[in-house]
């Protein structure tokens, strides 16, 4: 998949870059796989915002996602590449032998005709196919990756993402994830072999605030640029740092304090990711 620029018939046009679609092959057709979901734009039942700096955004429907890839020895064709509008990356549209069909996401290197299978063991590592990781070799590249067998994948989904199993210890393995942190996950789980396709994504440039707006993102207004009563950086004359390190509107660190709550599984964890202990 390739960048593609636009001619700089306009100033925001100059510097804009998006996703080449020539890998698209198809636009949804199986209206048992889409549904409409309800949009908030950050506000709650009671009207008031809670999530700031969101609004609808454009228009979309959502593709029902194959994240558990349970349907074993049963082989199945990619039918299409699809765009998804709630992902960075394209779907594939894939047909079993007897004639379900179901969206997952594309691995790198997947294209229309390709076979791919799930199935507890015993296939090839190849990219599109899914097993349990226990049986899947020290080393691969997988995504698609199960925290808790059955659930569906939860690591490793995005555009360019990708996990590597690094070792094998009793019930459980260890995943190098995406952020460099190692962990261990129970080896019933499912994994995908292969990489996320979209690889470029990454490398995209929006060129103005109106691609910003279509994702469903607001303006965001800087807190020194409030009144005191509105932010602890508003206030004083002229610019000012507000002598105090970063906060949020209510006061809380926002630059390198941790907020991430404890959990069960943070006994899994080996190491945290680049550049922190």
């Amino acid at each position: 998949m390739a960048i593609k620029s636009y001619k700089p018939y306009t100033p925001s046009r100059r510097y804009m870059t998006g996703l080449d679609s020539s890998d698209i092959t198809a636009k949804a057709s199986v209206p048992s796989l889409l549904k409409k979901l309800p949009r908030s734009a950050g506000r709650n039942h009671h009207g008031r915002i809670t999530s700031r700096h969101r609004q609808a955004g454009a228009k979309k429907t959502y593709r029902i996602i194959d994240f558990k890839r349970n349907k074993f020895n049963i082989e199945a064709t990619v039918s299409a590449i699809e765009y998804d509008p709630y992902r960075n990356c394209r779907i594939a549209l894939v047909t079993y032998i007897d004639g379900e069909k179901r969206y997952i996401i594309q691995p790198s290197g997947i294209k229309v005709g390709d076979k791919i299978m799930a199935a507890e063991s015993g296939l090839d590592i190849k990219p599109g196919n899914a097993m349990r990781m226990k049986n899947i070799p020290v080393g691969t590249i997988i995504h698609n990756v199960e925290m808790k067998p059955g659930k569906g994948a939860q690591i490793a989904r995005s555009a360019g993402g990708y996990a590597q199993l690094m070792g094998k210890a009793e019930r459980y393995v260890v995943l190098r994830l995406p952020s460099g942190e190692m962990r261990q996950v129970l080896s019933e789980c499912m994994a995908t072999i292969g990489t996320v396709g979209s690889e470029d994504w990454a490398n995209i440039v929006l060129g103005k605030a109106g691609r910003m707006r279509h994702m469903g993102k607001r303006p965001q207004t800087r807190g020194s640029a409030m009144n005191p009563i509105d932010h602890p950086h508003g206030g004083g004359e002229g610019k000012t740092n507000g002598s105090r390190h970063p906060v949020s509107p209510w006061g809380m660190p926002t630059k390198g304090y941790k907020t991430r709550k404890k959990k069960a599984s943070d006994k899994l964890i080996i190491s945290r990711k680049k550049g922190r202990r």
